[in-house]
């Protein structure tokens, strides 16, 4: 890229856009984007100086040299099929990324779960350590208000999304694998076997003085690092393991979980590294931790400034986001969209000691169908749960047999009795604000729009 070219993007309103979008002119560029709404993230890039229009229309990219758009871009879009004709270069959102990531020192965080909130916890720490580091998370880190920022130092942080393969893209310094799971299927001719192979593909785009830090607590990923040596594409010395069970490289043992945080002992083989408190809840964020410590330390962060560090970590914006703690009623909202993650976010909301209510708004006929045995079996440690009608984005087909009332159905007959279908967002907003005392906790999941209702509760209680 040249200093005077001008980035275009198609969608700039998403967090990943947005991210990228920031990261590109802080670096000096001139950018414009294109969405069809206004919101929060696009007002904030007005506001630094990006040229952003509602509504897609040819001119809007007027002086561009590159074009970026992200898969939830239709192929027959105005913008997209101009820049295509006028010869202009077109690039998806994980390509204009790969750009920036593969030309430095990249950090790229993978796995069904946990990618946000490991990367946010790991910029966090190479932030308050004086890393300097450029980031671009596909969700806000707390602490810092932001999801991106172009950095001096030498390591860039980003999610690396394996939904539709894109994460193949990258070839990062280190490479974090959280975990492997049967998401998004529906990208990966229904055949979980591919999504295996692309992780496969994934480690062995490590640069060869890299590392690779994968938790071998994960079944799934245990079972493919074989895989990874076939060709020699990854050496022993490239290979970082963690875990709290299995026999790895870094172990955490004595796991204290309190209201909200969590503390365990971190050791390497049988050396003790101390003891780490979080300030988010979790034996899932225990994992998120040592995935970022180890990545820390091997990008230079000093044992006892990272220790410091990672204790004022307070979440990524979506992760377990305390809304409202009013009269001893808490309101969290949380992105958990697949079975693991509601199971992981509920246990780890029982050290609150409150009776808890779980909303939960299935996203994507899809997912639901590939998931719907699992996510039936995944509320039983909840006091009571609502189901609303599932969030399918536009275009979706819906299919036959696959709704929220037959989800219902299915979890009561894995014994979960308290549990019902609430159709809207609304309804479920009214019957809360007359349901919720002193005590509760109310929760809500999904991908969707389901965060509204807990914005709205909170406002409520609070009032």
């Amino acid at each position: 890229m040249k200093a005077n070219e001008q980035v275009h993007f198609i969608g700039i309103g998403g967090y990943g856009m947005s991210a990228i979008a920031k990261v590109v002119m802080e670096m000096g560029y001139k950018v414009t984007g294109s969405d069809v709404a206004e919101s929060a993230l696009s007002k904030k890039l007005s506001a630094q100086g990006a040229t952003i229009v509602i509504g897609h229309d040819v001119s809007n990219m007027k002086g561009a040299s590159i074009v970026v758009y992200s898969t939830a871009i239709s192929q027959d879009d105005v913008e997209l099929v101009a820049a295509k004709e006028a010869g202009i270069t077109v690039l998806h959102r994980s390509e204009m990324l790969a750009k920036l990531l593969n030309a430095t020192s990249g950090i790229a965080v993978a796995g069904a779960h946990g990618k946000t909130t490991t990367s946010s916890m790991i910029a966090l720490v190479m932030e308050l350590t004086k890393q300097d580091p450029t980031y671009i998370i596909g969700g806000e880190i707390v602490n810092l208000g932001t999801n991106a920022k172009a950095g001096q130092g030498a390591y860039l942080v980003a999610e690396a999304d394996e939904s539709d393969g894109t994460f193949l893209h990258y070839f990062p310094t280190i490479a974090v694998i959280t975990n492997i799971e049967a998401d998004h299927l529906e990208n990966y001719d229904g055949d979980f076997e591919n999504i295996k192979k692309a992780y496969v593909q994934f480690l062995k785009q490590v640069k060869p003085d890299g590392k690779a830090v994968v938790c071998l607590d994960d079944q799934n990923v245990r079972e493919l690092l074989p895989r990874v040596y076939d060709d020699n594409a990854l050496q022993d010395q490239q290979l970082i393991t963690y875990s709290i069970h299995e026999q790895a490289d870094y172990m955490a043992s004595n796991i204290i979980e309190g209201d909200r945080t969590v503390s365990f002992e971190l050791s390497t083989h049988g050396t003790s590294l101390g003891q780490f408190v979080l300030s988010v809840p979790g034996v899932h964020n225990v994992y998120n931790a040592i995935a970022t410590i180890i990545t820390c330390l091997e990008a230079g962060v000093e044992l006892e400034a990272l220790r410091k560090a990672i204790k004022l970590f307070v979440g990524a914006k979506r992760r377990f986001q305390v809304i409202a703690d009013v009269h001893d009623m808490l309101v969290v909202d949380d992105y958990a969209h697949h079975p693991t993650e509601i199971v992981a976010t509920i246990n780890a909301s029982k050290a609150t000691g409150k009776r808890i209510t779980v909303v939960f708004q299935p996203q994507r006929f899809t997912r639901t169908f590939f998931l719907l045995d699992e996510f039936s079996k995944a509320f039983p440690e909840a006091d009571s749960v609502i189901i609303t009608d599932i969030y399918s984005p536009a275009g979706e087909e819906a299919i036959e047999g696959v709704s929220s009332q037959r989800l219902v159905e299915l979890i009561k007959e894995n014994g979960q009795h308290n549990v019902q279908y609430i159709a809207t967002n609304e309804e479920v907003l009214e019957q809360l604000k007359t349901s919720i005392q002193p005590g509760d906790m109310v929760i809500t999941m999904g991908a969707g729009d389901i965060w509204k209702v807990s914005h709205a509760l909170g406002e409520h209680i609070k009032a």
